[in-house]
């Protein structure tokens, strides 16, 4: 009996309810309806909303979509399985990561470098941590490691709570697009064939748009109009080199180092500009980090993991002199055919699908590359002593691996269980359906583009997930439509950067990272304005840029 239940094949069709695409559509919306209403609407946990819109998403794609029992059961096995591994890996990696600069009292000191760096001013040095810093790290990992490292440091610095974890996920927005090493782009390029440069060099002509006020906004998200006005100058300096170099980058340099790069150079303008202005700072606003002289050694001590991580990602990502360590890291990759679902799961051709095999990346994985340089950074800190402090134990930083998993436990499980979501709504024909009926809407489409990847990553909380869900969709449409398909694919890249903000995954995350489990309602409320707003500024952007009055912009 098993065995004919798991023969049973499956071709999702995208207008499954009634032969409508418009009603398939509107009730394929059904699961993250009942998620973000849950969440924000009811106040429940992450856990339950993501598990009560989980058991929505299995019963619409049973009844409403005919996916077959067994198959739909498998498809959010499958989705368990990635948000536990990579995603929920690369978190916890990078989170102990973290958390071994604290144990080792090392922290202290890196807090201490970005008071020097800020003046003393609280909001100059959020606004450095939260957008250089956080872009630095989404360069190089991504998948929720900014958000999980920076919230932490404003923790530190003295912010309250809730105030810090809108701040980084607010920032976690413009470096989004060229995270991972780029991931999405090439992701994006991989599936539809449009070289991955092109597609890089027109996500760098709308991105830096966000770029050059998101650190303006952060300022204001920490301390109001006051913020705004007394210190200004230096978040559009950050802004406006950033977003420079972004655009340079993308264009004329190695598109998967863009936010490297970028991040480097407005940290680099920041400090340079400080050494001539000085923002006016109130009492309560200045960091609660006692000024201190650090040596070179405590400075570079403190630095380390985090120039690690830049050389360890960046030869594991780009080494090729010699020996090409990229596409060895890859070879190690295993593809599993999820067994039941593979096979039985088909493309309209009759095909097995691919998104019915599951990639474990074990070592090249950046949460793999986080655990390399976090055990690294403990054989250093083991050894060394510098300004008087004694050598870090390694049961401490193998204690506090155990005290990371424990912490997050719940986050685990609220992960896995929105990923087991949104693999049932992609499988079962649901996602596809919401796309292909805001696609039917023409030359206007152009409009409505970056709300797909929007869309894409506040489901899978990922900017790589939402390309490989829409990206050959958006290059169909153009095609019909007559608008430039890279223009189109690029859109849905950035799109999915303002869907970050909303994403239950990274609101979980946030909410983890400051010690606030369970605030996710509270977090969703307070960004779900600015990620609207923010696409709302990309909507209008991509439209134009699709005729004549900004046409002249793309490459």
């Amino acid at each position: 009996m098993a065995t004919e239940l798991l023969a049973v094949t499956f071709t999702p069709a995208t207008d499954a309810v009634a032969h409508n695409l418009t009603l398939s559509a509107l009730i394929g919306l059904t699961p993250l309806l009942t998620f973000f209403v849950l969440l924000a609407g009811f106040k429940l946990k992450a856990w339950y909303s993501g598990l009560g819109a989980l058991a929505v998403a299995l019963l619409v794609a049973i009844v409403g979509f005919s996916m077959p029992v067994t198959l739909a059961a498998l498809s959010a096995a499958q989705g368990i399985a990635f948000g536990l591994f990579p995603v929920m890996w690369i978190v916890v990696t990078a989170i102990w990561f973290y958390e071994l600069t604290v144990v080792s009292g090392r922290f202290e000191d890196l807090r201490r470098v970005f008071n020097s760096i800020g003046r003393g001013d609280m909001r100059v040095q959020a606004m450095l941590i939260a957008f250089c810093f956080g872009g630095m790290l989404e360069a190089l990992a991504g998948f929720g490691a900014p958000v999980a490292i920076t919230g932490a440091m404003l923790i530190a610095l003295g912010m309250p709570p809730v105030r810090a974890a809108v701040t980084v996920l607010v920032a976690n927005t413009a470096p989004v697009a060229f995270g991972a090493m780029a991931i999405p782009i090439t992701t994006a390029g991989n599936l539809t064939g449009i070289p991955a440069t092109e597609i890089a060099a027109v996500v760098g002509r709308q991105t830096p748009v966000l770029a050059l006020f998101v650190p303006l906004l952060l300022l204001f998200l920490v301390d109001g109009k006051r913020g705004f006005r007394q210190t200004w100058p230096i978040a559009l300096v950050t802004g406006v080199v950033f977003a420079i170099t972004q655009f340079w980058c993308s264009s004329h340099f190695s598109y998967e180092l863009t936010d490297v790069v970028a991040s480097l150079a407005g940290l680099a303008a920041a400090v340079i500009m400080l050494r001539f202005w000085a923002p006016t700072t109130p009492d309560e606003q200045r960091s609660q980090v006692e000024p201190e002289a650090l040596g070179a050694g405590r400075v570079f001590l403190s630095l380390f993991p985090y120039l690690l991580v830049v050389v360890v990602f960046g030869v594991a990502k780009l080494w090729t002199v010699g020996f090409d360590l990229p596409a060895w890291l890859a070879r190690t990759d295993r593809k599993v055919q999820w067994p039941g679902l593979y096979g039985n799961l088909l493309t309209g051709a009759g095909k097995p699908s691919s998104s019915a095999v599951y990639t474990f990346s074990w070592l090249s994985n950046p949460g793999t590359l986080l655990l390399i340089c976090g055990v690294i950074v403990t054989v250093v800190y083991t050894s060394c002593t510098s300004g008087g402090r004694f050598p870090m134990s390694a049961r401490a930083g193998v204690l506090a691996f155990g005290h990371t998993l424990v912490k997050m436990r719940l986050s685990i499980a609220t992960v896995a269980t929105v990923l087991g979501l949104s693999y049932v709504m992609n499988q079962s024909g649901q996602t596809v359906a919401i796309g292909t009926w805001l696609a039917g809407t023409g030359a206007v489409f152009a409009f409505f583009s970056p709300i797909l990847g929007w869309l894409g990553t506040a489901v899978t909380g990922s900017d790589t997930s939402a390309n490989a869900l829409f990206a050959k969709l958006q290059q169909t449409a153009g095609q019909t439509a007559g608008i430039d398909p890279t223009l189109l694919v690029a859109a849905n890249t950035s799109g999915g950067v303002v869907g970050k903000l909303v994403s239950p995954q990274n609101l979980t995350i946030a909410a983890t990272a400051v010690g606030q489990p369970g605030s996710e309602p509270i977090l969703l409320r307070k960004v779900i304005g600015y990620s609207l707003g923010m696409l709302l500024i990309l909507c209008t952007l991509v439209y134009l840029q699709s005729t004549p009055v900004l046409g002249w912009m793309l490459p």
